[in-house]
This record gives structure tokens, sequence and C-alpha cells, in this order.
């Protein structure tokens, strides 16, 4: 095992700084949650309201990743990784968007809602 002494003085002002930035971007997480004025669009909830929670969201992952994980420092590898991870991610919501056009899942959901009766009554 290898005995190295780390200089955690020099990394203590970004740590705290980076908690205090993890804080406010938690309280900002709910007050968009809680309060009207906050609210994107209508009431309740809207693809506005799920874009500015998941850019909250995506701004404390960053932070986290890149300081207290060191992913700031990293070269190469994990930087390929980091890309095919979110191609994948992509193409997997491409995938789900895909369903939702299904023709076959329109043609059941028709055969439910008119309790198997495919053709109009005349």
């Amino acid at each position: 095992m290898s005995e190295e002494i780390h200089d955690w003085g020099k990394h203590k002002k970004t740590y705290l700084m980076v908690g205090i930035a993890l804080f406010f971007f938690t309280f900002v997480t709910i007050a968009l949650a809680l309060f009207p004025p906050f609210d994107v669009g209508p009431p309740g909830p809207t693809p506005g309201d799920y874009v500015l929670g998941l850019a909250v969201a995506t701004t404390k992952a960053s932070l986290v990743a890149l300081i207290f994980m060191h992913l700031n420092h990293e070269r190469g590898l994990i930087y390929k990784t980091l890309v095919f991870t979110v191609l994948f991610f992509i193409g997997l919501m491409a995938l789900t968007l895909f369903a939702e056009f299904d023709p076959i899942r329109e043609q059941y959901d028709t055969f439910e809602t008119t309790n198997g009766k495919l053709t109009e009554q005349e």
C-alpha cells in the first residue's frame, strides 16, 4: 500500500463552495416545486417545469461528479465512456418516444375503448 500524504487544505475552499452551491440548488428545487410564482406555464406539471427541474438536477449531478468524484482531472477513457453512455441514453429515450407512435398500440387502445368492436355500428 502506498502511504501518500494529501494536502486537503488547498481543496477545502473548493469543497465548501460546492457544498454551498448544492444547498442553494436544493432550495431552488424546493422553491420550484412548492411556490406558484416559479411555476412555468399553467398550474400543474408542464414540460417547462420538467425542463427546469432536470436542469437543476443536472447541474447538481455535474458538480458532484466533477468535484467530489474528481472527474475534472480525468483524461481519455473516462470521457469516451461518458460520451458512449450519453449516446446510449439518447438512443433509449428515442426508442421510448418512437413507441408512443406505434400503430399496433394505437389499434390496441382503440380495441379497448370500443369494448372489442372495431367496426362502427350503423
